[in-house]
């Protein structure tokens, strides 16, 4: 079994507008852009890093906004919830603010004991807010989001599967422990990592593969302390029979990326070396920093770039 897992590292999701975006994360949930940069794979795309202060392994979602995406179709085969912590007895504060906001979807809700408020991203997105202890975070405070209803980071995720056995194996195998069942939803919890240390695993059997597009979640990245237990934890999935990727410089960590039974994409990585490697953590994703094969044609990725309006 592979005990170097230490938690959730980030949520990748894909979005239709930068703008639309960046005003959902840092003027809505109030957290902190701390990376503009662009997609290694198609750099006519920003790759935007919303997180705490500094972004802290377990606290930041990534966006893929490509311009016009047609949305995405929720359905099996995916992460269809990403669910941030936030102080006990703050959901009131933030039921008002997301419906001052406009935000759709709104729902309150509870599982396995926890106080829960579900709502929709710009995209169609599944959120929640579900109310937790702090467990030593605290929120980004350069928002208009006062201090005691903060984002805190993520609680967990939840995937939804036509059969969740061989994936609630492989999280087992990942370092998981199978926790409570409520209907078709059985919880996994990590012990002794971060506190973004929850997934749910929701069963499905006859439901429609889900197609993606805007507001669709492109992967899950769970996080390692650096690059002997990544190469540890590639070679267990490996002998495991599991098709890994190379380790992948992604400039603010090393990503090592497979294909799970139930169809999502699992990352795995590292906590190093962090977001402050290229900027000063005062001034965290207010420039555009570009990966360094990407560097010589600046101007040209600049001006094809919409312009973000902070």
């Amino acid at each position: 079994m592979i005990d170097q897992i230490k938690g959730l590292h980030h949520v990748t999701s894909m979005a239709a507008d930068a703008n639309d975006n960046n005003s959902f994360f840092t003027r809505t949930l109030g957290l902190r852009r701390v990376k503009k940069t662009v997609n290694f794979d198609a750099p006519e795309v920003y790759h935007l890093y919303y997180g705490d202060e500094i972004g802290t392994p377990g606290s930041v979602m990534t966006s893929f906004p490509f311009a016009q995406m047609p949305r995405g179709a929720r359905g099996i085969g995916e992460v269809g919830m990403t669910e941030f912590a936030v102080p006990k007895g703050s959901l009131p504060f933030w039921k008002d603010r997301l419906s001052t906001h406009g935000v759709t979807g709104l729902r309150d809700d509870s599982f396995l004991g926890e106080t829960r408020l579900g709502f929709e991203g710009p995209d169609g997105d599944s959120y929640a807010l579900v109310e937790a202890d702090p467990r030593g975070r605290t929120p980004w405070t350069g928002s208009d989001v006062p201090e005691h209803a903060g984002v805190l980071g993520f609680h967990g995720a939840r995937m939804r599967l036509r059969d969740a056995a061989a994936t609630g194996e492989l999280l087992q195998f990942m370092g998981y422990r199978k926790d409570e069942t409520a209907g078709n939803v059985t919880r996994y919890r990590i012990e002794g990592g971060n506190a973004a240390d929850v997934i749910d695993l929701e069963a499905l059997p006859g439901g429609r593969a889900a197609r993606q597009g805007a507001g669709s979640v492109h992967h899950i990245a769970f996080a390692v302390e650096d690059r002997a237990a990544q190469a540890e934890v590639r070679k267990a999935l490996l002998d495991t029979g599991y098709q890994v990727t190379p380790v992948i410089d992604r400039d603010y960590f090393w990503a090592i990326y497979f294909r799970t039974p139930g169809g999502v994409l699992f990352e795995v990585a590292t906590n190093e070396p962090g977001f402050d490697r290229d900027e000063d953590s005062r001034h965290l994703g207010q420039s555009l920093q570009l990966p360094t094969r990407y560097q010589p044609l600046r101007d040209r990725i600049q001006a094809n770039l919409p312009v973000i309006t902070d």
